[in-house]
């Protein structure tokens, strides 16, 4: 029986990148009208903004505001090839790096992880430690496209 020659911890892994994989494709298919406007990326960095100060205002004014037409394309399309490779088991510990780094990205940006409400935010630490796991962990997962 192959559940009882896998540990459950590695079936949770499985689990959860499956899980995860589906947050990411869905939040890309949210984002998908970004791909031919990036005024919905920008509207929400100016929202950003407004209610920023210090490192993450001038990462806003900086970085974000003026890469906004090239990151409108860049974050959906991220999250939906980053999604779909952890739903289907492909290099978990590398995609889940790269998307837990896109993802602080966005917490930095909006300031919110320099917040106490950052610990109770549902795309806070849930994300953030679902992410990191994967990271630190997703390696030989079982019912995975790729092994290694």
């Amino acid at each position: 029986m192959v559940m009882l020659s896998i540990g459950g911890g590695v079936i949770g892994l499985r689990v959860l990148s499956v899980v995860m994989g589906m947050f990411l494709v869905l939040m890309g298919v949210d984002k998908l009208e970004w791909l031919m406007d990036s005024s919905f990326l920008i509207w929400q960095l100016d929202q950003w903004r407004e209610l920023t100060s210090g490192p993450s205002r001038w990462y806003l004014e900086t970085v974000a505001r003026p890469g906004a037409p090239l990151f409108a394309r860049l974050v959906p399309l991220a999250e939906l090839i980053f999604g779909t490779a952890l739903v289907a088991g492909l290099r978990v510990r590398l995609i889940a790096a790269i998307a837990l780094a896109m993802i602080l990205n966005f917490h930095f940006a909006s300031g919110i992880i320099f917040t106490a409400g950052y610990l109770t935010n549902g795309y806070g630490p849930p994300v953030i430690g679902s992410l990191l796991a994967l990271t630190l962990s997703g390696r030989n997962l079982p019912w995975s496209v790729q092994r290694s």
